[in-house]
């Protein structure tokens, strides 16, 4: 089945470009060129990748993202004329999974897609299998990696793919110290050209979700000078 992505950019030139050179590789888009219509189109359809620009009309890119989080997992790839590291970290905090930086080539464009496709893929079983190896269990937390569902004491909890990957791999390996580029790395991938500020924004933002209280984790905490680890 052909991979369903969501371009949005005011720029209908860009719109044009990326639209013409992904259907070249055999998938199926859809446009859009303000904020309110990339939301409605989000809501209405399901997509594999959504190429989301900062500054549009009606809704900014960051509403826009922040609105799709509430009640979708699909990664998300900002577009920013601007290079300020504000405007990405801020990308990153509403949930975005990974940033592009205009003006860009259409090649990195592509080869972050298919990354960030391949990474997602992974994570998704083709049917859900309900077998004790899927389930994962450590104090409260119950991670099922068929469904990318967590429940903590029997509360749901929506995560990002990338809050579930870091989530589940600090569960697996419990009072073990991940530093910051081991997180990036592993969850992100060895090509990943972002910082390991990116680490702490996903962190921060896991621990927001779950935590009873975030300035006392409970379960995703702090080795100073190290890394991060699940206790």
């Amino acid at each position: 089945m052909a991979k369903k992505v969501l371009v949005v950019d005011d720029e209908k030139l860009i719109v044009k470009g990326i639209r013409f050179s992904l259907e070249q590789d055999g998938m199926e888009v859809d446009c859009a060129y303000d904020g309110q219509e990339a939301l409605d189109l989000a809501t209405a359809n399901h997509y594999d990748m959504i190429l989301l620009d900062v500054m549009l009309p009606k809704l900014d890119g960051f509403e826009v993202c922040q609105s799709i989080r509430e009640f979708s997992t699909v990664p998300i790839v900002m577009l920013t004329a601007k290079g300020d590291d504000m405007d990405k970290i801020l990308g990153l905090e509403y949930g975005a999974d990974d940033y592009i930086t205009k003006p860009f080539n259409i090649l990195e464009v592509k080869a972050r897609i298919k990354a960030i496709m391949r990474r997602a893929a992974i994570g998704q079983p083709v049917a859900p299998q309900h077998t004790e190896e899927n389930i994962i269990e450590n104090g409260d937390l119950v991670l099922d990696k068929s469904n990318r569902r967590l429940t903590i004491l029997g509360e749901e909890y929506n995560l990002t793919s990338k809050e579930f990957d870091m989530l589940l791999l600090l569960v697996t390996n419990p009072k073990k110290v991940f530093s910051r580029e081991d997180l990036l790395h592993k969850i992100w991938g060895e090509d990943y050209p972002g910082d390991e500020r990116t680490v702490d924004v996903h962190v921060r933002r896991l621990r927001e979700k779950i935590e009873p209280n975030p300035k006392e984790p409970k379960y995703v905490r702090t080795k100073w000078g190290v890394g991060y680890y699940y206790m």
